[in-house]
């Protein structure tokens, strides 16, 4: 899971909601800190076991450009309720929300999806990309995921139903966190979102990204007849979907490739001054052509 390095919002970020046709979105705005927003907002969109908290490092940067930027919770995801429907959290039901969310926005949005998110987002663009203004695939991948997290969601997937999340929370996955030395009051964070997560969407979503089938060739179609501008971003290290499998996704999106020194699956976490430079300069690049 994404592991923010601090919680404190930094000036210019707020919590609020977004409400939609499809129900109402917890999200962290950011704002510039002086004067208009001059450019075109941007949508963040976190992966699976994630939150808007993911991007709590970089709000303040990309704002800083001179956009309204705003990272939420999908559906089911922290602090965003979400149904007992398993139905509700297939790619395409929260492609549908962030289509909802992309309609709220009063000018052409800069999406990015990490990880999952990038499953979930390649719908709404499919849907009518119309409403982009340049589309991002952080640490995502062009089907369904492998390595390591493969084992992980499996894991999630088996065990959960018999159990229970406390069991696994405290027999697996808090042992984990502290063993890579995470602060206590980031380990008490990643406990109270994991507890939030609606649980038939935890065992949706785990399906879903691993599972998920290929479409990159219909996202290529698409953004192609659309001339809207697509980025693929991932750490060097990436331990999610192999960096050399982004690549080729990048290849065949004729997209923008940029890999971020130092990093794996969460660059907004683990660079997020180079992560955040490397989308605005893509954001600025796309505004003008």
């Amino acid at each position: 899971m994404s592991t923010p390095r601090f919680l404190s919002l930094p000036p210019g970020v707020r919590r609020t909601e977004i409400h939609t046709s499809r129900g109402t979105f917890a999200v962290l705005e950011a704002l510039p800190g002086s004067g208009v927003c001059e450019r075109g907002p941007a949508l963040l969109v976190p992966g699976f076991t994630g939150s808007k908290e993911d991007f709590i490092a970089v709000l303040q940067t990309l704002a800083g450009g001179g956009r309204r930027v705003v990272a939420l919770d999908m559906r089911g995801q922290h602090e965003t309720p979400g149904p007992d429907d398993p139905a509700a959290y297939s790619c395409a039901a929260l492609g549908a929300d962030i289509a909802a969310v992309l309609e709220y926005f009063d000018d052409q949005v800069h999406l990015v999806g990490h990880s999952f998110g990038g499953l979930v987002t390649r719908e709404a663009v499919m849907s009518d990309p119309a409403l982009l203004a340049s589309y991002t695939l952080m640490s995502s991948g062009p089907a369904a995921i492998g390595g390591s997290r493969e084992v992980e969601g499996r894991v999630l997937l088996a065990a959960l139903p018999k159990v229970g999340l406390e069991h696994l929370w405290s027999t697996r996955i808090e042992p984990e966190v502290i063993t890579k030395g995470v602060a206590p009051e980031i380990v008490s964070f990643l406990r109270r979102r994991m507890f939030m997560n609606s649980p038939a969407g935890l065992m949706a979503m785990a399906h879903e990204v691993l599972s998920s089938p290929d479409r990159v060739d219909d996202l290529a179609k698409v953004t192609e007849d659309a001339g809207l501008p697509v980025l693929v971003l991932y750490g060097e290290n990436d331990d999610g979907w192999e960096p050399r499998e982004q690549a080729a996704m990048a290849e065949r999106l004729g997209a923008r490739k940029v890999v971020i020194p130092g990093a794996a699956h969460s660059p907004a976490v683990e660079a997020p001054e180079t992560t955040a430079s490397a989308l605005t300069s893509f954001w600025n690049d796309a505004e003008r052509a």
